[in-house]
């Protein structure tokens, strides 16, 4: 037992996520810091904060990474593992290069790192990476000691974030109204991306249309469905949809959008749709706003009944399954047998993120994979 639960050669676990606004005067320096590099005007920026601005300027993430902090440590100490664990943000603070900083003084050298993204693309996996590089060059320029820092595996297969998503579907079909329960239709729902970055996601091999990306979605997608069936005795139609596109529009992104999906359903005759916002871990601002009021606004405007399902957030199975992925890349660290825990047809996803794997239209360091500048 004390083997299974030795987290060596960790010292620690960094969870990162992708930060947001707290108040109303933080939302423009956010987007700023969002944005960076891009030249959008600071005007443009506070049309865009508008989504923000209707809930007080305050977007849920942060609250749902705290909760998510005190679920691991509530599963981590229920367990009798014995590792702390820090918290950082890409974009807002508790910023990513001053929690490196605090570990690096609290005498952590070897971090284990959980980004709050399920799936390979450029922007859920391999900007992490960069984020991770230009952290550690901060460091590296004051003289600090540098740790290592390892991202643990794409998580989108793992049974304690299935399973969550599957009661969150029960829950959402229950809830409809008896008449149209079982012809309700699924939509999974994702972060639209172009469709150039969506080739391109995952390792070389897998490059190609849709890439890893949409590979990924559609198996954890038929996951659920089939769970749903096993439970329910009923076949619910489903379908992969995308939301929060960001990009000009002269440029190719994933679609359907899940507002014409609606209308689609709609014309079609369909009864009842739940959404189901697979490809985010937490109830953040593009599912509290893009899915709880645009998306059901635009059902309301239809008649539609339509219910969004519950994301995974603080769950204790994933707690469990964040424990479990750490112990696991633990002992391959420490070249021990490793039996890895994943659903689906695609198998557990590499420890390493190779060359080539998520490229970014203009080369970049990033840490923890084969191209690492900081092994």
């Amino acid at each position: 037992m004390a083997e299974q639960l030795d987290p060596a050669p960790y010292d620690a676990l960094l969870l990162l996520s992708f930060g947001g606004p707290e108040g109303p005067d933080d939302v423009v320096p956010f987007l700023e810091n969002v944005t960076r590099g891009r030249g959008i005007p600071r005007e443009r920026l506070k049309e865009v904060g508008q989504h923000y601005f209707l809930f007080g300027g305050v977007s849920p993430i942060n609250d749902q990474n705290r909760a998510l902090l005190d679920a691991l440590h509530k599963d981590f100490a229920e367990h009798g593992l014995d590792l702390p664990v820090y918290w950082g943000n890409r974009n807002w603070a508790p910023y990513l290069a001053d929690v490196l900083r605090e570990m690096v003084t609290d005498g952590r050298r070897h971090v284990a790192v959980l980004a709050t993204s399920a799936y390979a693309s450029y922007s859920g996996c391999r900007q992490y990476r960069e984020n991770l590089a230009d952290a550690l060059a901060a460091l590296e320029a004051e003289g600090l000691p540098l740790p290592r820092v390892d991202k643990l595996r794409h998580y989108f297969n793992h049974p304690g974030f299935v399973r969550p998503v599957v009661d969150g579907v029960l829950a959402s079909l229950a809830d409809l109204p008896q008449e149209v329960r079982a012809d309700a239709r699924l939509a999974f729902t994702t972060h639209s991306i172009p469709d150039a970055a969506a080739d391109s996601s995952g390792p070389a091999w897998e490059h190609g249309q849709g890439g890893a990306y949409v590979r990924q979605h559609l198996d954890v997608a038929a996951l659920v469905a089939d769970a749903v069936r096993e439970e329910t005795g009923v076949e619910h139609a489903w379908e992969l949809v995308y939301q929060s596109r960001s990009g000009a529009p002269h440029i190719p992104w994933l679609e359907p959008d899940i507002c014409d999906h609606l209308e689609a359903q709609h014309a079609a005759g369909a009864r009842a749709v739940v959404m189901v916002p697979i490809g985010f871990v937490s109830d953040h601002m593009e599912v509290l706003y893009d899915l709880d009021t645009e998306a059901t606004a635009k059902a309301a405007e239809l008649r539609l009944p339509v219910r969004r399902s519950a994301t995974v957030g603080a769950d204790p199975r994933f707690a469990a399954a964040v424990r479990e992925l750490l112990l696991e890349r633990a002992r391959a660290e420490r070249g021990l047998p490793v039996e890895r825990c994943a659903l689906g047809a695609l198998g557990p996803s590499h420890d390493l993120c190779p060359i080539g794997c998520c490229p970014a239209r203009a080369e970049r360091p990033a840490a923890a994979g084969a191209d690492s500048p900081y092994a």
